[in-house]
């Protein structure tokens, strides 16, 4: 009887203790320990206003899940490929349907500008997908080449995290 009632408690401790730890919400304090500015640069890639603009509402997430988490966000969005498109004022090569998702970019990238968020794109992209660089967007400006500042920042200890 004795040994039932010890297997009992350790079963109903476990049984505690696993339940506290589901209550306890998600953190990544393990990952951000010693972290007090989180470098990152996204390197925006895709063809599709819709996954653009989600792709955005998560980094505009994690932006602010690093402050909530005590670190420093110092964030670069890199666009390159057809993305530059999307980052344009110019929306003739857009089908009326695409026309939401590209307003939902528009404001993320007015929001992203008053977080004082870097945003450029790159010229040989505009220059293959026929941007102009003052359509851009207001806060995004235009490098000679994604491949060569995407290589600088992550020398300068950058986290490059594609976006395709």
């Amino acid at each position: 009887m004795k040994i039932f009632k010890s297997a009992m408690y350790l079963a109903l401790a476990l049984l505690v203790s696993h339940a506290t730890a589901l209550a306890s919400p998600p953190d990544d304090s393990r990952a951000l320990e010693g972290v007090e500015t989180g470098r990152v640069i996204f390197d925006l890639n895709n063809d599709n206003p819709q996954v653009l603009a989600l792709y955005l509402e998560v980094i505009q997430e994690t932006y602010e899940d690093l402050r909530d988490q005590g670190v420093e966000p110092d964030i670069i969005l890199a666009f390159r490929g057809r993305a530059v498109t999307m980052v344009s004022e110019d929306r003739e090569r857009f089908e009326l349907t695409e026309f939401d998702h590209l307003d939902r970019i528009e404001g993320f990238i007015s929001e992203f500008r008053d977080k004082d968020i870097r945003m450029e794109s790159c010229a040989v992209a505009t220059r293959l997908f026929g941007v102009d660089h003052g359509e851009l967007l207001p806060g995004i400006t235009p490098v000679r080449n994604t491949f060569v500042s995407l290589t600088g920042y992550q020398a300068q200890g950058y986290a490059v995290i594609p976006i395709y």
